[in-house]
């Protein structure tokens, strides 16, 4: 049987190396922005290149092989906080979170303080945040990246800008 693929969803291969040089660091940004740890969206990338390592020759030939891994590192990541959400429990403070500050495509005016907010929201919210204005993302991209309905991608989104709007608010009474 043969299977035919739509010309949009083909690209022309490329080395696997030289695809990793020219897109880890907005990947590891990525991942940063989702795990809030360096050392986590490290191994959150680490582990979603290795499995694109293992598959390259159908992932090489893929138009959009950026949404491919970060489906990964998202997947890495809710592996992650499901394990960690059984055994540890969380802290208070993050230590070193200035990580953000230290990228150059991030270092705008506050951005430390946004992301705090933003690491205080639960992970399936963070996600969908940082998915859509961080990474620009539409809503169908998201549910389509984290597998749910689109329905439950705008709830999120609406539920995590409702609770900064209240965080922020109950920050600024607090300063006047």
């Amino acid at each position: 049987m043969n299977v035919t693929v739509a010309d949009d969803e083909v690209a022309a291969p490329v080395e696997f190396d030289g695809w990793v040089a020219a897109r880890a660091p907005s990947l590891l940004r990525f991942a940063y922005l989702m795990t809030g740890s360096r050392e986590a969206a490290e191994d959150a990338l680490q582990t979603a290149l290795a499995k694109t390592y293992e598959h390259w020759s159908r992932v090489s030939v893929m138009h959009d092989r950026d949404a491919y891994v970060r489906r990964l590192i998202v997947n890495a990541h809710i592996s992650w906080w499901r394990r960690f959400a059984r055994r540890e429990s969380p802290v208070d403070e993050v230590r070193g979170s200035s990580a953000l500050a230290d990228d150059p495509g991030i270092s705008v005016p506050g951005a430390d303080a946004v992301w705090r907010l933003c690491q205080s929201l639960p992970p399936k919210q963070r996600a969908a945040v940082v998915l859509r204005f961080f990474e620009d993302l539409t809503y169908p991209e998201i549910a389509e990246l984290l597998r749910c309905p689109e329905s439950t991608v705008r709830s999120q989104v609406h539920r995590a800008l409702a609770t900064l709007r209240e965080m922020i608010e109950s920050q600024e009474a607090r300063d006047v």
